[in-house]
C-alpha cells in the first residue's frame, strides 16, 4: 500500500466549526476525480455521547489516521482530509489545557502536503455536534497560529458557496501547478 500512496498529496482542511470544511472536502474531491476522509470525531460524537476525554480525542485521531492511510491507497493524485491533527491538540488544549504525547507527535511527524484553513465568513449553521457557535474567530486564530508556530504550508480559503470552492482551487494550483 506504501508505494501506491507515495504520490498521493495530502491536504489537509481545518477551521472553526460551520465553516464548510466537508462541503469543501467532498467537492474538491469531486473537482480532482479522487477521494475524500470524512471527519470521523462527527460519527463518533453523534454516536456516544457524553464527556470527551483526553484519551477519547486521541483514539478519535488513531482511527481518523487509519481511516486517512486506507484512503490514501485509493485516492487519484490527491486526498482530501476533513480534519487534521492540529484540530485534536486545540481540542484537547481547549478542553483540558494539554495535548497527549501521541497527538504532538503526529502534527510533527504526518505533516500534510498543504493546509487549507477555512474563514469564518459563512454563516453559522446549527447541528448537535457543533458547540461553538460565539468563538469562531477565536479557533480559526488558533487554528493559524499553530500552522505558522510549526512553519506548515498553508492558504486561507474565504469565500461564500462556489467562490469558496474557486480560492481553494486556485490554493491547490497555486502549490502543485495546474490540474486537468
Amino acid at each position: 500500500m506504501e508505494e501506491k500512496t507515495k504520490g498521493v498529496k495530502r491536504i489537509a482542511l481545518l477551521g472553526a466549526e460551520s465553516t464548510g470544511k466537508t462541503t469543501l472536502a467532498r467537492s474538491l474531491a469531486l473537482r480532482f476525480q479522487t477521494i475524500w476522509v470524512p471527519e470521523y470525531a462527527r460519527d463518533y460524537v453523534n454516536l456516544n455521547p457524553g464527556p470527551v476525554t483526553l484519551e477519547t480525542i486521541e483514539s478519535i485521531s488513531r482511527e481518523q489516521l487509519s481511516q486517512e492511510n486506507r484512503a490514501a491507497a485509493n485516492a487519484n493524485n490527491f486526498l482530501f482530509c476533513d480534519t487534521e491533527f492540529i484540530v485534536s491538540k486545540v481540542w484537547c488544549m481547549d478542553l483540558y489545557s494539554r495535548s497527549t504525547p501521541w497527538i504532538e507527535e503526529q502534527i510533527k511527524n504526518h505533516k500534510y502536503d498543504l493546509y487549507l484553513l477555512t474563514s469564518n465568513d459563512l454563516t453559522w449553521v446549527p447541528d448537535p455536534a457543533r458547540v461553538n457557535a460565539q468563538r469562531r474567530d477565536y479557533f480559526f486564530n488558533w487554528y493559524k497560529r499553530e500552522l505558522i508556530e510549526y512553519n506548515l504550508p498553508f492558504e486561507i480559503i474565504n469565500g461564500r458557496y462556489e467562490l469558496r470552492l474557486l480560492n481553494a482551487i486556485r490554493a491547490i494550483e497555486k502549490h502543485f501547478g495546474k490540474q486537468d
